[in-house]
């Protein structure tokens, strides 16, 4: 059920305030230290950042689409990294629970990920699987009354953090692509899994990654995500987790983009060049003209796609329409922003060289920015038909 309007309101004042009185003053010290304070984190949890959209029968504030966009557009507007440590628990770490887990898992686990006691990560991509996600070669074999679990995930967002790995693993080795494969909920302290040392990674300081490796890991049947009957079935979770997951991104690009506009217009006000504010410059207004204009028919784009998922739409190629564009807007718009401070913008301490870097992700994770294009023309297509 949706929040009341000025319930909505009052969450995302108080998220706007966290934000920019006590996360932007961190964001030089975060990327220097690889590392987000653990006194921040806690903050994070008291506010029930961790349980967004948990439902509120589990201790969450249970969000709908449209709600979380707007609360991610106010988290946007601070550095990427500090969104990631809520993010997976918000998005693809909890929601596959929420949308098809038994009710024995989701009232052992989702308390816990609300509460942020529990860090959710979503094991998916492999060395030899990443767009091609239903090429996993991870598997679980039966063994008694449990499974067996091999493989090797990569690139695996808050591992080095999680207490639980939803980890898809083909269950069936004789099925093709995406069929025979099934979502398990692992712990992290499950005998024989291991990480890997933490990726160094071109941006987004203090949000950590890592391979998750598997070396007979024993998981009794009850770990299989749905139960008996969503066996084989694990990759429809994934795919409807990352449905979800692709607007929660296009939402994080939008607030991206509107702090770059909003520091790209101060430093145009106030720099002063042949005797006058750059910004008195069309060219310098052209870019912030065309910046201001794209970031705003993201946002439209994303909240309209957010809403008709709520009213129940098929939402894939909405989706994957709004992140494409999303994703894609704020890298143009961060380039402008380099371009619009000069010399100033290729410096670390103005931080917009760090946004330039940080945004470049979000058209890689939760499918490339060439995998939304197939999802869409295939909807096309498949309407024609």
């Amino acid at each position: 059920m949706p929040l009341d309007p000025s319930t909505l309101e009052q969450l995302q004042t108080t998220v706007r305030r966290f934000v920019r009185e006590r996360l932007v003053p961190l964001e030089a010290q975060v990327a220097r230290e690889d590392r987000i304070p653990a006194e921040v984190v806690q903050e994070m949890r008291e506010l029930g950042l961790f349980g967004l959209t948990v439902p509120e029968a589990y201790g969450g504030l249970g969000l709908n689409t449209e709600e979380e966009c707007k609360v991610v557009m106010e988290l946007g507007w601070t550095s990427p990294a500090f969104r990631s440590v809520i993010g997976t628990n918000n998005g693809i770490g909890s929601q596959g629970l929420v949308m098809d887990g038994t009710d024995a898992q989701k009232e052992y686990w989702l308390p816990r990920m609300a509460s942020g006691e529990v860090i959710g990560s979503f094991a998916l991509t492999e060395p030899d699987a990443g767009s091609d996600a239903g090429s996993v070669r991870t598997r679980a074999d039966r063994q008694g009354d449990g499974f067996v679990i091999n493989g090797r995930k990569r690139y695996i967002t808050n591992a080095p953090h999680a207490q639980l790995f939803t980890v898809f693993a083909r269950t069936d080795q004789d099925a093709p692509g995406s069929r025979g494969v099934s979502a398990f909920l692992v712990p992290a302290d499950s005998k024989g899994l291991s990480l890997g040392k933490p990726d160094k990674k071109m941006g987004q300081q203090g949000a950590h990654v890592c391979d998750v490796v598997f070396e007979d890991v024993f998981v009794p049947a009850d770990a299989l995500l749905g139960g008996e009957a969503a066996l084989h079935k694990g990759f429809l979770t994934a795919m409807k987790t990352l449905d979800r997951g692709r607007l929660h991104i296009s939402a994080l690009a939008v607030g991206c983009a509107q702090r770059l506009i909003e520091e790209a217009t101060r430093y145009a006000a106030e720099r002063q060049q042949f005797g006058q504010a750059i910004g008195e410059f069309q060219l310098v207004q052209a870019m912030l003209a065309d910046s201001a204009t794209e970031a705003y028919a993201a946002q439209t784009m994303v909240l309209d796609a957010a809403r008709r998922r709520d009213e129940g739409t098929d939402n894939e190629a909405l989706a994957s329409r709004s992140k494409l564009f999303a994703t894609e807007m704020v890298g143009r718009v961060a380039d402008r922003a380099v371009q619009i401070f000069g010399g100033a913008g290729y410096m670390e301490e103005y931080g917009i060289e760090r946004f330039y870097r940080d945004v470049r992700l979000f058209r890689l994770y939760e499918g490339t920015s060439q995998i939304q294009q197939l999802i869409i023309a295939k909807a096309l297509l498949k309407n024609i038909k």
